[in-house]
């Protein structure tokens, strides 16, 4: 017992003709079997010729799992050779505050794979807890490759929940109504280009005029999610879109949809998203699956994988070089051919007739 009245188990034995102290954990934390069983470890360790008291001071020296999460943060790279992203490292960070609080100070070697058993158990939702079992394990790889602990990765045997794949896409039933409430929505021109290019959110929040080739009706995105850049064919509708932007943009601005905060462009569209659901009448849709809607619409048209996978940035090691050989044209042509198809089912377009979609003054 500490001055503090704290309890602990602790064994005495002698090793290497010195008397040691090891404490195996506090108590009431640690059960009297955790401690024999611990117990019984330390004397096999030393039966084996090992010293745990040099190996606790040793883990003194180990960094936490808060400082070894921050140094993967500033220091981790992706296969590409490029530091984390904003967003993944805002990711980190925010899933250690919410559930990983409890151990960011804890050493290394102090994280147990129990403890982290019960913090995956205790998040309701599955793909949030299998997020925050990766990011534990990112942490524990990284730290072992960067020679900052031996400690086993303590979620090496917590199974992951089994999620299905997600698979909505806006029906042709629901398009109409989509169609008509997204062009009363003040971000309207947001929606429909999310849906007309199958960008992911991020990279159209940050779509920057000087990107924008609208004579030969392509934008470019200098950095995927992927580290790598990606050319998107624009359909005739995306073009006369951006050209009414681009009219109206009469200060210059550096980004097509620029924003009040210190990136300079929009950031949180979610609310507009909301009453755009809310006058559609339509439930249970993200923004994200605007761009699975594309590529449902493009299988539609009979275009292949191949082509649906390029089209919307998807690399994979198997596919990547399939990918490669393609150019353009064939992604242009299906991405036309769909969205045509979607204003068609939607009622807002005849058979062959390209429109300008008018719409209120987007913010």
């Amino acid at each position: 017992m500490t001055d503090t009245g704290a309890k602990s188990f602790c064994l005495m034995r002698r090793i290497g003709g010195k008397v040691e102290r090891v404490t195996l954990g506090g108590f009431p934390a640690m059960t009297i079997e955790q401690a024999r069983k611990k117990a019984a470890e330390v004397n096999g360790a030393v039966a084996g010729g090992h010293n745990p008291a040099e190996v606790k001071r040793a883990i003194r020296q180990e960094p936490t799992f808060g400082e070894a999460l921050e140094h993967l943060i500033r220091n981790k790279r992706n296969r590409a050779g490029l530091p984390l992203s904003p967003k993944t490292i805002l990711d980190y960070r925010k899933v250690a505050g919410l559930y990983l609080a409890g151990i960011l100070g804890e050493r290394l070697s102090r994280v147990t794979a129990e403890r982290l058993r019960r913090i995956h158990k205790s998040i309701e939702s599955k793909a949030q807890a299998n997020n925050v079992k990766r990011i534990v394990s990112s942490v524990f790889n990284y730290a072992t490759e960067m020679g900052m602990t031996n400690a086993p990765n303590p979620v090496g045997r917590i199974k992951e929940y089994l999620i299905q794949s997600r698979e909505r896409f806006i029906r042709q039933d629901e398009l109409p109504r989509f169609f008509a409430a997204v062009a009363e929505s003040p971000l309207g021109d947001f929606f429909l280009l999310a849906i007309l290019t199958g960008a992911r959110r991020s990279n159209l929040q940050a779509m920057r005029w000087q990107d924008v080739n609208l004579e030969r009706a392509v934008w470019t995105i200098p950095k995927t999610k992927n580290g790598l850049p990606q050319t998107i064919p624009l359909p005739p509708e995306a073009v006369a879109i951006l050209e009414h932007r681009k009219a109206e943009a009469i200060h210059r601005e550096t980004f097509v949809f620029p924003g009040p905060g210190k990136t300079g462009h929009l950031m949180e569209p979610k609310r507009a998203w909301d009453a755009v659901l809310k006058a559609a009448g339509i439930e249970d849709l993200r923004i994200h699956d605007l761009r699975r809607t594309l590529g449902s619409w493009q299988a539609r048209q009979g275009a292949s994988l191949a082509i649906i996978g390029k089209s919307l940035g998807h690399r994979t090691h198997q596919a990547t070089a399939i990918y490669a050989r393609l150019d353009l044209d064939p992604v242009r042509q299906s991405v036309e051919s769909a969205t045509a198809a979607m204003f068609e089912a939607g009622g807002i377009k005849e058979p062959a007739q390209i429109i300008p979609i008018r719409r209120k003054a987007s913010s």
